[in-house]
């Protein structure tokens, strides 16, 4: 099978830099929308065969423009490839609080599962949601299939990090992984899952990234 992680476009809480976990959460920014447009073009070499989405409004609205190009494609919603929920960090912007939570993410990607966030889940469970997921859509769709999932920044990045054979825990922690940046692996869940390619900018290109968004997930902060 061939994984696309296709991370959601901006949000207002990517704009300020705070830690945005909760379901529904917010919607895209204008610029968000602009980029979740520019997907559909960035992919038209890419067979698609499946949508799925988080519980999160943000990778609904994303992934809205590329199942119209595909005739209306289901977008299927999944219950555990949401973000790495924030417990009692949630909402907050400070250097402490961010710091929290990405220490207790490299934790994860060192091994240490049963680091847990504070208030909330640990890596054990993490790992444990995005996998059945990730099973469920290659049970459905089969190993010669493509399909498109839209995620969230550091649930990408951890998971990358940990389930693809060919990449170390600390390579996706050192790029970054801009709105709408594409995560390509291929395998299976039985055979494993091989890093084939991690493009970090907007899947439009750079023109559609913000320089000036305080975006905590998606920077290169995940390694030490």
């Amino acid at each position: 099978m061939r994984l696309l992680l296709i991370r959601h476009g901006q949000t207002p809480a990517n704009v300020r830099g705070e830690l945005d976990t909760a379901a529904p959460g917010p919607g895209l920014t204008e610029l968000g929308h602009a980029q979740a447009a520019a997907i559909p073009d960035a992919l038209a070499s890419e067979r698609i065969d499946a949508i799925y989405v988080s519980q999160l409004a943000r990778t609904q609205q994303t992934a809205a423009p590329l199942a119209r190009v595909h005739g209306g494609m289901r977008r299927t919603v999944l219950p555990g490839i949401h973000e790495i929920e924030a417990g009692r960090l949630e909402g907050r912007g400070d250097k402490r609080a961010v710091t929290a939570y990405l220490k207790t993410v490299r934790a994860w990607g060192d091994g240490k599962l049963g680091r847990r966030m504070p208030g909330a889940g640990d890596g054990h469970e993490f790992f444990s949601r995005f996998d059945v997921d990730v099973a469920r859509v290659y049970e459905e769709q089969g190993a010669d299939a493509t399909a498109a999932l839209f995620s969230h920044g550091a649930a990408i990045r951890i998971w990358t990090a940990v389930r693809a054979r060919n990449a170390t825990p600390e390579f996706p922690g050192r790029r970054h992984l801009d709105n709408t940046g594409v995560v390509t692996l291929e395998g299976s869940p039985f055979a494993g899952w091989f890093l084939a390619d991690w493009h970090g900018e907007p899947a439009g290109g750079a023109a559609l990234n913000d320089p000036a968004a305080e975006d905590v997930t998606g920077e290169s902060e995940l390694s030490g």
